[in-house]
């Protein structure tokens, strides 16, 4: 999730080679970041609302993202890029048959019904449907990952378990992040970053403030 999820949003590629498996990968994961945030909004939603679901995926669950992050980082990551992502997403947006797209109004709807939404719980990444299932399933049962995605699919809290399944992958891999990097800083550079963090998110609650 850590790399998946900065090729959600728009990055400035340095070096293009001609790799068909690297480009497969990549237009997967963006489809991925898709079809999550579907699951997660409401039937009708606005461009803007779709790519903040998208840049903050990768946020969902941090644990750094409470002590340490100016609050409006996601906001401000799309707010200076929305051509970049409208550019970025278009393409998948337009050949989805799950959503439909009024590019001019800015605006889409998604399929809601059970089996739209099964369609898409199915098209999740192995590692998200996994989580979710464990979320969903008691321990000892045991059953399939279609038969538990298909009862999801009925579930008016599918959303919230999306959710809950990708805050819980997230806040692993943050957590995991940040021991690695102490362990290559030292406690000492980490501490001093740490502060810098610290301070640039108290100067976004002072211009929210304002």
């Amino acid at each position: 999730m850590y790399i998946a999820g900065r090729l959600h949003k728009p990055v400035r590629i340095l070096v293009q080679k001609e790799n068909a498996k690297l480009r497969a990968a990549l237009v997967a994961n963006l489809k991925s970041a898709l079809i999550t945030s579907f699951l997660m909004l409401p039937e009708s939603f606005s461009e803007e609302e779709l790519f903040l679901n998208i840049a903050g995926l990768s946020y969902s669950g941090d644990f750094r993202m409470v002590i340490g992050e100016d609050k409006s980082k996601v906001s401000n990551i799309v707010k200076d890029n929305m051509e970049h992502f409208r550019i970025l997403y278009n393409n998948i947006l337009q050949e989805c048959p799950q959503v439909v797209y009024k590019p001019q109004q800015g605006k889409l709807e998604v399929d809601k019904s059970p089996e739209g939404q099964f369609t898409q719980l199915m098209a999740l990444p192995h590692t998200l449907q996994q989580q979710i299932t464990r979320l969903v399933d008691p321990p000892g049962k045991n059953r399939d990952v279609e038969e538990i995605l298909l009862q999801l699919a009925h579930d008016p809290d599918c959303s919230l378990l999306v959710q809950q399944g990708i805050s819980t992958i997230v806040k692993t891999s943050s957590i995991t992040q940040s021991a690695k990097g102490i362990a290559t800083a030292g406690l000492v550079k980490t501490v001093s970053y740490s502060a810098k963090k610290l301070r640039k998110m108290l100067k976004g609650w002072r211009r929210k403030a304002r």
